[in-house]
């Protein structure tokens, strides 16, 4: 039996180019400090598909996640969703951290330094 894809599914792969390719102004300003190794030499992806989730930034070497939130995940069908996608992904072996849009323009230094605190010990 031939083991399933989970990263990058063929299906996925419009709905993820699209989504690189309109970034929210929060995704868009975060990647500028993530890309090209810039954290801690970590390369991330952005809109990675794992399952049928896209994730909007993936660093591999950690197996972690960072979620943008806005403000539609403030209420509760958003946040169920939010909590079983989580749920999927800890399942996996995934390490899910969110932040809210406006904590990354705001906070920039703490939002990378959590994402830091992630890593693995070297």
């Amino acid at each position: 039996m031939k083991k399933k894809k989970i990263h990058n599914r063929e299906e996925l792969r419009t709905f993820r180019k699209d989504l690189r390719n309109n970034l929210t102004s929060a995704e868009a300003f975060l990647w500028k400090y993530l890309q090209k190794r810039k954290l801690d030499g970590r390369k991330f992806r952005r809109q990675q598909s794992i399952g049928n989730y896209i994730v909007d930034f993936y660093c591999p070497s950690e197996n972690l996640i960072i979620e943008l939130d806005g403000e539609v995940h403030n209420n509760s069908l958003p946040e169920e969703k939010d909590l079983k996608r989580t749920q999927f992904l800890e399942s996996l072996g995934y390490k899910v951290i969110r932040f809210e849009n406006k904590m990354v323009f705001d906070l920039l230094p703490s939002v990378l330094r959590e994402v830091q605190d992630n890593f693995k010990q070297e």
